[in-house]
C-alpha cells in the first residue's frame, strides 16, 4: 500500500500531539478544523504509516528517585562497518544508555547515559569499555544541569 502524502493538516496535528498526546479527538478535531472522524482517522493513517512512532509519557525522575546523567563522546578506532556494528550491539545491551547517535565530526557517537548513581555509572562504563576490547575511545561528561529539556519538534520551522 502506498503512502499518502502527509499535508498542512496532518503536520498540525503532528505538532499538536508531540505537545499533548493525551488531548482528545474531540478537542484534536477542533484544533484542526476536521470532524471528530475525519480527525481519528488521519491520526489512525499517521500511525500506520509510522509518521507517529508511539505516544510516551515525558516523566519527572527528580520525583521518583536520585539519577546521575552522563554524556559520553565514543571514538572507533577502526571504523570498519564491522566496528560500528560491534560498537551499535553492545550499545543495545545496556537499558541505562537511553540514546545513542551516530555523528560526524570528532567523534563518532552521543550517548545519553542515566543511572541511579555514579556506582552504576562506572560498572557501565567498565562493561561497555571491556565490551568493546580496546577498539575505542569512550569519554564521560556528567550532566549537572538540564538547562534546556526536548519538548518536541519544531515542525513549523523544519516544514514550509
Amino acid at each position: 500500500m502506498k503512502k499518502k502524502a502527509i499535508d498542512q493538516i496532518d503536520l498540525k496535528i503532528l505538532s499538536i500531539l508531540q505537545s499533548d498526546a493525551r488531548i482528545t479527538n474531540h478537542e484534536l478535531s477542533n484544533k484542526v478544523n476536521l470532524s471528530p472522524s475525519s480527525c481519528l482517522q488521519r491520526v489512525r493513517r499517521l500511525e500506520d504509516d509510522k509518521y507517529i512512532e508511539r505516544f510516551m509519557a515525558h516523566i519527572d525522575l527528580d520525583k521518583i528517585c536520585r539519577t546521575v546523567t552522563v554524556i559520553l563522546t565514543v571514538s572507533l578506532h577502526d571504523h570498519s562497518n564491522e566496528n560500528f556494528e560491534t560498537f551499535n550491539k553492545a550499545v543495545a545491551e545496556f537499558p541505562e544508555i537511553v540514546e545513542c547517535y551516530t555523528v560526524s565530526g570528532n567523534f563518532d557517537y552521543f550517548l545519553r547515559v542515566v543511572c541511579p548513581d555514579m556506582k552504576s555509572y562506572l560498572t557501565l562504563n567498565d562493561a561497555l569499555i571491556d565490551r568493546m576490547e580496546g577498539t575505542a575511545n569512550i569519554s564521560g561528561h556528567v550532566v549537572l544541569e538540564y538547562t534546556k529539556s526536548f519538548e518536541g519538534y519544531a515542525i513549523d520551522a523544519l516544514v514550509e
